[in-house]
Formats: structure tokens, C-alpha cells, sequence
């Protein structure tokens, strides 16, 4: 196989503006704030490598780069600071999203949910809201369809109360409303929690992140109310993909970090996208919510361009080996990853002594 040289490589210039550069081991030296590392070495020794197996110049086609600047937020209180205006990096139009079927899920804690299920006009994927209670509607869902039957809608949950043997009418009947679950006991604004796919943390028991307990700690505060909503969108690895993920490990164990590992990817930082999850809150009705979250950014975005949605109060995710109880995810790895994001990324939390 023939090696290009360094001089035959695509220039740098060549890549779309809106995706982070390509670096040099001088950059990543600097980046990182230090001298240059083993790898930084290791990067400026070795040669060009051929187009078919180095990553992809482009963030995948159903991914949205955007890392939007964050709004003032005042770390030491719940409150949001809305003085500042916009930013100018958010879509001006939300996406058009439709709720194609709802499904009551019962869960292992005992809490029961609705699933939603959404499509868009963005990409192909199929992001869900994860509802708790009983009390939230999807607009797009209760909307009459041409020629469906009581029978279709039923079949695609546009339905009140419960399901039951020998039903005959998606309507509010005596015996669906009797099945209901308990009103909801909480007068506060909605408890929401946006997050994207992680299939180490959620699924591979990865201990390089804490995603998978902060889906948990999210289920388990809106249990405890019977009413929220977890956004659940499909943009696995801060939205560049799992394979790209899977890479960005293969570079952290070789000394970079979360940050620096998609940078030398070509990737952004961040790549994900919130207008979706903003259109989706729409469309159940949300207009004011308490948002978990520990990411300034994720604030302004999830807000939008024109303040469709406003949040009132961030509720911070700390994490669980952090407090006093036992348990939680303890590794070196995590601890960097947090270190990480609190440094180079803004977020909102105060590690440990």
C-alpha cells in the first residue's frame, strides 16, 4: 500500500468552516496546556494516512454540528439569568416533528410511563419522549387523521386514560378514566431532562462516563412525582457516532481527553443539536420547564432562537459518588471525564475536595 506523503494530504482549508480543525502536535500541546505529550510526539512522527481509513472529513449527515454559545447562568442558584439575548447560532425554525404512536410502558421500579415515539423533518431517526404521568398530550398525536378509525387510534395510543379489553372508543370513557392513575400530586413546573444516546453508559456498563446514571437519577425524580419528561434524542457520542466514539476512547487511552480526543478526529467538541428536543416540548405543551442539567449550553439551546421554551430553574446532576451516599461510578476514567467538562466545557458543578 502506498503511504501519501504529509505534502499530499487534503488540506485543512479544503473542510467545511463550521468543523473544528485538524491539529498538529503543537496544537495539541497547547490545547492541553502542557508540553507536548507522548502522543502530540506521536502525531507529528507519523505519516499522512490514506483517505479510506482515516475518519470521515464530515460529522455524519444526519448529525446537526452546533455548540451554541452558552447565557449567563448563576452557578450558586436555580434561577436562570435571561438578560442576555439569544444565541445567534440557534436555528431561526424549529424543526417539524410528529408523535407517531405513544405506548404505555410498565417499568422495573414500579413507575409507569408513556413512550412517544417522533419523526422529523431533519433526519431519519427515531427520537423518543419518555413521559411520566398521566397528565401530559402530545398534539400531534390527538390530531385527527384522515380516514382512521377509533380502532387506528387506539392502535397509535391517541387514546385517554387506559386500554382495556373489548374498547371501542379512543374518547374518555367511564371505565378508562376510572383506570387512571392517581392525579399528579405536584403543582411545579414540569421536570424535564434532555439526553442523548449513550450506548457505553447505558448499555456496555461503560464506567467512562456517567450517562447511564444520570438517565437513571432522571427516572427517578420524576417518579418520585409522577409527572416529567426525558427527551431521549439519538445523537450517540456527543453527535459524532458510535464508531467515531468508539475511536475517541482508543485516542483518551493513548493521553488525550473527551475534548482533545474528537478534536483529533476532526469532529467538533460537541455536535449535538437541541431544537428538537425544543419542538418536542412544544408539541407536549411545555412552555416553562425545570431543566436537569449540569450544561450552560444546553440551557440556551434548549430555549431556542426566540425563547419558545423558558427555563425557570436548572437542577443540577450531581453525581452520585460526589454526595454522601454509597455507590455512584468511581474510576479513573469518569473522574477525568468530569474534570474535563467542568474545565474545558463549562459545566456547572464543584468537584470534591
Amino acid at each position: 500500500m502506498v503511504v501519501p506523503s504529509p505534502s499530499t494530504a487534503t488540506p485543512a482549508a479544503e473542510f467545511p468552516s463550521f468543523l473544528s480543525p485538524r491539529l498538529d502536535a503543537a496544537d495539541t500541546a497547547i490545547i492541553d496546556g502542557q508540553q507536548p505529550s507522548a502522543l502530540a510526539l506521536a502525531l507529528d512522527h507519523t505519516p499522512a494516512l490514506p483517505p479510506s481509513i482515516i475518519s470521515p472529513a464530515f460529522t455524519p449527515a444526519s448529525t446537526v454540528p452546533s455548540t451554541p454559545a452558552p447565557i449567563p447562568v448563576l452557578s450558586n442558584t436555580s434561577s436562570v439569568d435571561t438578560a442576555a439575548g439569544p444565541p445567534s447560532s440557534l436555528p431561526a425554525v424549529l424543526p417539524e416533528v410528529e408523535c407517531v404512536v405513544r405506548a404505555r410502558i410498565p417499568t422495573t421500579s414500579g413507575t409507569e410511563i408513556f413512550l412517544h415515539l417522533y419523526k422529523n423533518n431533519v433526519d431519519n431517526k427515531e427520537h423518543l419522549a419518555i413521559v411520566f404521568g398521566n397528565s401530559i398530550r402530545s398534539k400531534s398525536l390527538d390530531r385527527v387523521r384522515d380516514d382512521e378509525t377509533e380502532m387506528d387510534r387506539m392502535i397509535r395510543g391517541a387514546y385517554v386514560g387506559r386500554l382495556y379489553p373489548g374498547r371501542q372508543t379512543s374518547a374518555a370513557d367511564a371505565a378508562a378514566v376510572a383506570a387512571l392513575d392517581a392525579p399528579t400530586s405536584t403543582s411545579k413546573t414540569t421536570l424535564v431532562r434532555i439526553h442523548s444516546e449513550c450506548y457505553t453508559g447505558e448499555t456496555a456498563w461503560s464506567a467512562r462516563c456517567d450517562c447511564g446514571e444520570q438517565l437513571d437519577e432522571a427516572a427517578r425524580l420524576m417518579g418520585k412525582e409522577n409527572h416529567g419528561i426525558v427527551v431521549y434524542l439519538r445523537q450517540e457520542g456527543r453527535g459524532i457516532g458510535l464508531s467515531e466514539k468508539l475511536k475517541a476512547y482508543n485516542l483518551q487511552d493513548l493521553g488525550a481527553d473527551t475534548v482533545t480526543a474528537n478534536l483529533l478526529l476532526r469532529h467538533p467538541a460537541d455536535a449535538r443539536s437541541y431544537s428538537l428536543a425544543t419542538a418536542i416540548l412544544l408539541d407536549l405543551g411545555q412552555k416553562e420547564i425545570r431543566l436537569l442539567t449540569n450544561n450552560p449550553d444546553k440551557i440556551a439551546a434548549v430555549e431556542g432562537k426566540h425563547r419558545e421554551i423558558r427555563v425557570v430553574e436548572r437542577v443540577p446532576m450531581v453525581p452520585i459518588a460526589w454526595r454522601k451516599d454509597q455507590g455512584g461510578i468511581r474510576s479513573k476514567e469518569v473522574e477525568g471525564y468530569l474534570k474535563t467538562k467542568i474545565e474545558r466545557m463549562g459545566h456547572m458543578l464543584d468537584q470534591p475536595m
